[in-house]
């Protein structure tokens, strides 16, 4: 009986593999519905086309910006677990669980596939404040508490629990200044109504190249290709201060193993291609393309993160 219960586990896992086997070969058999919301859609876009070329399907990038990412979460985490629907997983998806009560769960309602690249965020300040570095910034801010504002694209944005976890990791007081978008925000701080702004780097080459505003550090643990002289907020003073803009590909839960490890495979195959890499460059993307279980890992970090932020910041969305 022992050796009959043996042979017919093999046998259901030999089946099963070439269950998956076929599953993989044949997908995709239809057009595949990328979601995004919540952050641009570039990357989606550009890798969506590759997609296309490499299998014949067309993928269609949906825009549901509504919500700051709730809504293209919410209708990723409905979709049926079999590939066909992806969502461009961002920052602000991590974030949102602090402030809003979301129909779903990042962690329990999706499969993640990669960590595709991330984008630093730039510490930036007005031309006019006399300061260069991190420590300036720290000192002045303690020499005049409460007297220092920082921008912001809106409560409960990526550049305002940014800002509040370096308030709390440096003991300062500076005061938030929330605009609606990232764009308004950066006016405004080349405008002299705030002083600082944590904002993503692609806004803030250019105004840095033309001496609108003054970058002083990246967020990223390592020096960034397209702001190289500009040191990391680590490096200047804050031992493990990260925070990096991302984007990721997640599937809703139950998606096949076998379809995962084929979008998976996919990606990685890009992230090794010049051309490709050219191409996101430009967009101040800086490739990573983690396993999938590396990137189920950095959500549940980058969660953890944020709710501390939240939590001892006592941010909240009006």
């Amino acid at each position: 009986m022992q050796r009959i219960s043996v042979v017919s586990m093999v046998a259901a896992v030999a089946l099963s593999l070439g269950a998956q086997s076929v599953l993989a070969q044949q997908y995709p058999a239809k057009p595949i519905r990328w979601v995004t919301g919540g952050g641009p859609d570039a990357m989606a876009r550009i890798l969506g086309q590759r997609f296309t070329d490499a299998w014949g399907q067309q993928v269609v990038v949906e825009e549901r910006g509504g919500g700051g990412g709730m809504l293209s979460g919410e209708a990723v985490a409905r979709a049926a677990p079999d590939g066909y629907t992806l969502l461009l997983a961002t920052g602000t998806h991590t974030i949102n669980p602090n402030f809003f009560k979301l129909p779903y769960d990042m962690v329990r309602d999706f499969t993640p596939v990669t960590l595709i690249a991330t984008i630093p965020f730039v510490l930036a300040v007005h031309p006019s404040l006399p300061v260069k570095t991190v420590g300036d910034i720290v000192n002045l801010a303690k020499a005049r508490p409460g007297e220092l504002n920082y921008t912001s694209g809106g409560n409960g944005s990526p550049g305002h629990l940014i800002a509040e976890m370096f308030k709390s990791m440096t003991g300062t007081n500076i005061v938030h200044v929330p605009y609606k978008t990232v764009a308004q925000g950066v006016t405004g701080l080349i405008a002299g109504q705030a002083q600082v702004m944590f904002t993503v780097g692609p806004s803030a080459v250019p105004q840095i190249q033309s001496g609108r505003i003054r970058g002083i550090a990246v967020t990223t643990l390592k020096r960034s290709k397209s702001l190289p002289d500009l040191p990391t907020v680590a490096e200047s003073g804050l031992p493990g201060f990260e925070a990096p803009a991302w984007n990721g590909v997640l599937a809703p839960a139950g998606t096949p193993n076998a379809i995962i490890m084929k979008l998976h495979g996919e990606i990685m195959k890009n992230l090794k291609q010049q051309e490709f890499l050219d191409k996101i460059a430009v967009l101040g993307f800086e490739p990573v393309g983690s396993t999938p279980a590396e990137f189920g890992d950095f959500v549940k970090a980058e969660l953890a993160k944020w709710a501390n932020v939240a939590k001892d910041s006592g941010a909240k969305v009006e």
